[in-house]
């Protein structure tokens, strides 16, 4: 893994290349929606289990999905309680959304705001990316740089050692994840946030 500054950061994932940085959760891999594959690849990441789409605000999320003007405003409802912060709202896609994302299941794709500045930061400046945890498939988040660089050696990660949080970042703990479906929201992955 190659340390890299914060506008070489941002530099590189535009042009398409996998990413690491910071997240309130677990450090995040992270690509552009349409260079998803990359991420699957490098995680050995099966296909059936997508990827997130990882945004600055809520506002860069809303065209990657589709549904009624009620449930829009149902979503939103929670997004303004919950976001930024830890959890993933599944929702039906809209057409923009690549298949790359999630080649299994086209029909949904999940969503989130992260609650930390610096990740904030770089997703302004990118746009919304397709993120992961930082691991190998089926093992233990990576927590640290340094973890991330010994299992990931070929991706640039954020130098976080001049923002002073080299040590453990985020809470350790990946987002709760809940789906909509008809009869309202179904809890997928349990985190920190325990009830919608």
């Amino acid at each position: 893994m190659t340390k890299v500054s914060l506008p070489e950061l941002v530099n590189e994932a535009i042009a398409g290349k996998v990413v690491s940085f910071p997240t309130d959760t677990v450090p995040a891999l992270a690509v552009k929606p349409e260079r998803s594959k990359l991420i699957f690849a490098l995680k050995q990441r099966p296909q059936d289990k997508p990827l997130i789409l990882m945004g600055a605000s809520a506002a860069d999320l809303w065209s990657y999905v589709t549904g009624t003007q009620e449930e829009l405003e149902i979503w939103q409802q929670v997004a303004a309680k919950y976001w930024p912060g830890a959890l993933t709202l599944v929702l039906p896609s809209s057409a923009k959304v690549p298949i790359e994302m999630h080649p299994t299941e086209p029909t949904s794709i999940g969503i989130r705001v992260p609650n930390l500045e610096i990740a904030q930061i770089i997703l302004t400046q990118t746009g919304p990316l397709a993120t992961t945890s930082a691991n190998i498939s089926g093992k233990p988040s990576l927590e640290t740089t340094s973890a991330i660089e010994e299992a990931f050696p070929e991706i640039l990660a954020l130098d976080c050692t001049k923002l002073n949080i080299d040590a453990k970042i985020g809470s350790g703990l990946a987002s709760t994840v809940a789906k909509w479906t008809r009869k309202g929201w179904e809890i997928l992955r349990q985190g920190n946030i325990k009830q919608i």
